[in-house]
């Protein structure tokens, strides 16, 4: 009976309580549906009032759904225009999404009231995250009794290497707090200590699943898989799951599966599906480049670097971001580097060998430094780094890129990390790519490699970036940037000038190619190449002049234009086989060879003609053992024909002196084809051979 009355009492007072207190209510004992629809009912009922529309859009923030909390913020303001908590929480969605309003946004909410704390405290973080760090200090400085203010205070101390403990002590035991370091330093890609300030958040609240996530997700960067899982397992299973938490948990299941080749100095993993026809590549480039950066930093990795090629470029995001959404093509965690395999993209859409460079390179720069580089150097120099390995790699210079130049659109020096960081475009953060990869040419060029590596020495310790580029290049950074400008318009002058008239007689060349006036085409594809001799993306106008020149039966004009596409960069597996067929029918084999080859580099997946044609090519050439691992390719590659395969490998091994793998080829092109007679009359001889060896 006293069970039923307290239960009927309970009723009573939960009818009592208005929507509003109901859903305050529920949200506090993480009853997130019944909290939802409390809110829901308390703006029907009440639908002038903003601040519940903006208490509902905190509840859906923190539910994982910025979307729609950014309309309810927004529907606040219609409300009440300029209602400083609705501000603030738009402001955290632009945080959130490392969006540049999200600064604004707070100063508004300031400006209409001094007094909310909660927008000073994210104005300084959001400040620290661009990289302002004085500026962050001051807003902090003015809000010291509160511990989130304190949290960026002890952020800032940390990233400058500088002493943390007082305002860690005034911090207190603030979950929140330790969180929230731990994310600055993560930002900074000082992955290790953030994992230790998540954890230290995690001691004080074992509950906090959102810093338990971030922990998960910054254990698999670094290449903690086991802990990782357990970490994220942990959060989800308490009924934390956000798009990172689930997405990464289903990754670590797909990772399970990879196959891993360990070697003292590296450690490879694929999908299954492709490790047979990926890895011999990847070894070798892996191998160059840690040679040569050992040899060009002078410095030597403290252990195995370990690379993940992702054959879906939606794991490969997952991988560095938790979510779908990253447009990179590869990302370095200090030892461990993640990036998509050729497969994940379009043919011809990027070069996995240079992508592959600039991670390694980043490994070298971003451990040699204690992680404390800042973003543009590091980025400026593994774009640098590309070019360097070879000079047909790397991004070419782009139509946007010659407009953002002609339109000062270039960041100074002291302010390009925030390029990367929060671009204020679409297009900045490849502008900042290309800028900072220029920056590094220009200085190895005119300063000569040793201030380079000066540059890595001095940037060990924090320190901004212009103090350092005055001290070390002896230039203020202002007159950096100037020169550097100048130097630069001088370097692309020929597109800079001719930017105007390029794109329309871009536009009529291919009018004039689908009309199929071939001689007009090939005098007017000339002029346009002139104009803008880099572009070599889509549409350019070296593979509409080949076209041309084959139609009017010019088989030297054709490879020459493909040659200079080639030479420039060009990334299309196609043309690039059309030359290398042009040029062994010219009776230039050795050439045809190498055109061929720098498919391997761009895309040697799902495509058995590439591999069958370079390996008779190499043993036309006698190039023995690369034509016995282009057939081992083709082998893996699941051919319909695996006993021509198998044929072409014993032959080459027979070649090489390798009679025993020999003979266990030629035995398996028979086992799939058991009157094959070239087979049969290799095998005759291999036994034949090891007969005399024998009687020897």
């Amino acid at each position: 009976m006293t069970r039923l009355l307290l239960l009927v009492l309970l009723a009573a007072a939960a009818a009592a309580q208005s929507p509003a207190d109901l859903a305050e209510r529920y949200w506090k004992q993480q009853r997130w549906q019944e909290a939802n629809n409390a809110f829901r009912a308390a703006v029907q009922a009440d639908p002038k009032n903003p601040a519940l529309r903006v208490r509902w859009g905190l509840l859906l923030l923190e539910r994982f759904n910025p979307g729609e909390a950014a309309d309810l913020f927004n529907e606040a303001l219609e409300l009440e225009k300029d209602y400083p908590p609705a501000l603030l929480g738009l402001a955290r969605v632009a945080a959130e999404r490392m969006d540049p309003k999200a600064a604004e946004l707070c100063r508004q909410a300031l400006a209409k009231d001094p007094t909310l704390e909660e927008a000073r405290e994210l104005l300084a973080h959001v400040l620290l995250e661009d990289g302002a760090f004085d500026a962050a200090s001051a807003e902090a400085r003015k809000l010291a009794a509160r511990p989130g203010a304190q949290a960026a205070l002890a952020a800032i101390a940390l990233l400058r290497d500088q002493d943390a403990s007082a305002a860690l002590a005034a911090m207190g035991r603030y979950a929140p707090g330790y969180a929230r370091i731990a994310r600055h330093l993560v930002l900074n890609r000082r992955y290790e200590e953030g994992i230790q300030y998540y954890q230290k958040a995690l001691e004080i609240d074992p509950a906090f699943h959102a810093a338990r996530s971030e922990l998960g997700i910054n254990l698999m960067r670094v290449g903690r898989d086991r802990d990782a899982r357990r970490e994220l397992q942990t959060a989800y299973e308490a009924g934390y799951r956000s798009a990172p938490t689930a997405n990464s948990l289903k990754l670590l299941d797909t990772l399970a599966k990879f196959e891993t080749i360990r070697r003292p100095r590296y450690v490879l993993r694929f999908h299954g599906s492709e490790a047979k026809v990926l890895a011999p590549y990847f070894e070798r480039e892996v191998q160059r480049a840690l040679d040569t950066y050992e040899k060009k930093y002078g410095f030597r990795l403290p252990g195995p670097v370990q690379v993940e090629v992702y054959n879906n470029h939606a794991d490969f995001e997952v991988r560095t971001l938790g979510v779908p959404g990253l447009g990179a093509l590869g990302v370095a965690f200090g030892l461990s580097v993640a990036m998509d395999s050729p497969s994940a993209r379009a043919p011809g859409a990027f070069h996995w060998a240079s992508t592959l460079w600039h991670e390694l390179s980043h490994v070298f720069v971003i451990t040699a430094t204690r992680h404390r580089v800042p973003r543009w150097f590091t980025e400026g120099l593994s774009v640098h780094e590309e070019t360097a390995a070879n000079p047909e790699w790397g991004d070419r210079l782009t139509p946007d890129i010659i407009a953002a130049i002609r339109k000062g659109e270039l960041l100074p020096v002291e302010e390009l990390d925030r390029g990367f960081q929060r671009p204020r475009h679409p297009g900045q953060v490849t502008l900042s790519y290309f800028q900072a990869g220029r920056i590094c040419d220009y200085i190895a060029g005119r300063w000569g490699w040793p201030k380079i590596l000066e540059l890595i020495r001095a940037f060990e310790k924090p320190a901004a970036t212009g103090e350092v580029i005055a001290r070390v290049l002896g230039v203020p950074a202002k007159e950096f940037d100037a020169q550097f400008l100048a130097w630069l318009k001088e370097q692309h002058r020929t597109p800079l000038e001719n930017f105007d008239r390029w794109p329309k007689e871009l536009k009529a060349l291919h009018e004039a190619r689908r009309a199929e006036k071939w001689p007009e085409v090939r005098s007017m594809a000339q002029s346009v190449i002139a104009a803008f001799p880099e572009f070599v993306e889509t549409g350019n106008a070296y593979e509409v002049l080949a076209e041309a020149c084959e139609q009017l039966k010019d088989a030297p004009c054709a490879m020459g234009a493909l040659e200079r596409y080639m030479k420039q960069g060009g990334r299309s597996p196609e043309a690039l086989k059309k030359l290398a067929r042009l040029l062994d029918e010219s009776g230039r084999a050795r050439e045809a060879e190498a055109a061929l080859s720098r498919v391997l580099w761009i895309y040697p997946v799902k495509d058995e003609e590439l591999h069958r044609r370079l390996a008779e090519l190499r043993a036309k050439l006698n190039v023995w053992e690369g034509a016995a691992e282009e057939w081992r390719a083709v082998l893996a590659s699941n051919t319909v024909d695996p006993a021509s395969a198998w044929y072409g490998l014993a032959l080459a091994y027979r070649n090489l002196k390798r009679n025993e793998e020999a003979r266990d080829a030629v035995l398996a092109a028979l086992e799939e084809a058991p009157g094959y007679r070239p087979a049969q009359r290799l095998l005759l001889e291999l036994n034949r051979g090891a007969e005399e060896r024998k009687n020897d």
